[in-house]
């Protein structure tokens, strides 16, 4: 469906010069891995638009010590933690959290390098894991209460929220298995106070972007607050520097303004100019449909059949000599649907889902489902 180039996405030159070539007007950095890399920055210095933060931004995802200390100078809530980098202090720092250990990998991990767990030795196996990556180690305070997340427009100093969303980490239905980079997610949230947006941008998403500011590292794009709304109020769990999978998929599909412009008036500066983004009155649902042997190593190769459906979007997917789309990835489609209501756009993504077929894949059932029965409250202090 779209011309394959062979750029290398994180080749912040290579990225640079198609630009130019194309004599693009703006250019969307998706991914947390091109960012990082500083692909944004080569953007803007070719002197096209771009919608991404620069490398000194993006830090905020690409690590969690970095984002940690951001939180700290800004007064923003957020768990307690400790940073581990050497096997010897493990043991000693495991000590000082738990019943409930909460064990990150600093650095990025696509969703994939944090295992919450009521088993010291699961956490402190997947520690050493991490460690003996060469990879940095983040302790956490377990935060309670149900999470959301809230993606913001960021053009250096204005912030635009969008709906909040929630999506499912865990691999199995009622949140059992290991987390994944997202299995599915709802918008609206229904359950949710209806100050939460305003509460989140006031008491976090600002003072971030303010801190950011701040330190020269002035962030342009879309930031990505995962959140738990403890008994104490919202706390930050994580930030992204990019659209979140699978959030954005039922995001965007309630939004009914322009999104282009949106991106444009991003990347330019001008978010302040735009009147408020308008929003479609019902409610979306996605889920993912992932291969076989997924979140370990996933089965591809696999022909698929029903991805033409309408709300079927690819992810790991590709087109094979003779037309056959077949999966190339773990998580493998997303399938969205709407409605007036939650359960509304349940029915519809699952009737949807119906028609997919991957041999040997798997899917949640549970998706929103909690939400649409009014199962979800937030914890009171």
């Amino acid at each position: 469906m779209a011309e394959q180039l062979g750029v290398e996405a994180a080749d912040p030159e290579s990225v640079a010069a198609l630009a130019k070539q194309w004599q693009a007007d703006l250019v969307v950095v998706g991914p947390e891995v091109p960012l990082v890399a500083g692909v944004a920055d080569a953007v803007r210095k070719a002197g096209i638009a771009c919608f991404g933060p620069s490398a000194s931004a993006a830090r905020i995802e690409g690590s969690k010590a970095f984002a940690k200390d951001v939180m700290a100078a800004a007064n923003v809530p957020t768990a307690h933690c400790e940073v581990v980098d050497n096997p010897a202090r493990l043991d000693a720092a495991l000590a000082r959290f738990g019943p409930t250990w909460v064990v990150k990998d600093d650095g990025l991990a696509a969703g994939k390098g944090v295992v919450v767990t009521t088993d010291v030795d699961v956490a402190r196996k997947h520690a050493l894991m991490l460690l003996d990556g060469g990879h940095p180690v983040l302790l956490e305070s377990f935060l309670d209460g149900p999470e959301a997340s809230l993606f913001c427009f960021v053009d250096g100093r204005t912030v635009v929220p969008l709906l909040p969303a929630q999506d499912f980490k865990r691999v199995g239905d009622g949140d059992a298995g290991p987390n994944t980079g997202g299995m599915g997610a709802y918008a609206p949230l229904p359950w949710a106070p209806k100050d939460l947006v305003d509460d989140v941008v006031e008491r976090i998403v600002q003072p971030v972007v303010d801190e950011l500011d701040n330190r020269g590292a002035t962030f342009s794009g879309l930031l990505y607050a995962g959140l738990a709304l403890t008994s104490e109020g919202p706390q930050v769990i994580e930030f992204n520097c990019r659209f979140g999978d699978p959030e954005t998929q039922v995001v965007l599909a309630l939004l009914r303004s322009p999104l282009g412009k949106v991106l444009h008036a991003t990347a330019t500066g001008k978010l302040a100019e735009l009147p408020p983004l308008d929003w479609d009155s019902g409610a979306a649902v996605t889920v993912v449909i992932a291969a076989d042997g997924y979140p370990g190593k996933p089965r591809t190769g696999d022909v698929i059949t029903g991805g033409e459906i309408e709300g079927v979007l690819h992810a790991g997917t590709r087109r094979r000599d003779d037309g056959a789309v077949v999966s190339s990835g773990g998580r493998v489609l997303s399938v969205v649907g709407t409605g007036k209501n939650l359960k509304a756009a349940r029915k519809h993504a699952y009737a949807t889902v119906e028609k997919v077929h991957l041999a040997g894949s798997h899917h949640r059932t549970d998706i929103a489902l909690l939400a649409a029965k009014g199962e979800i409250a937030t914890p009171v202090s």
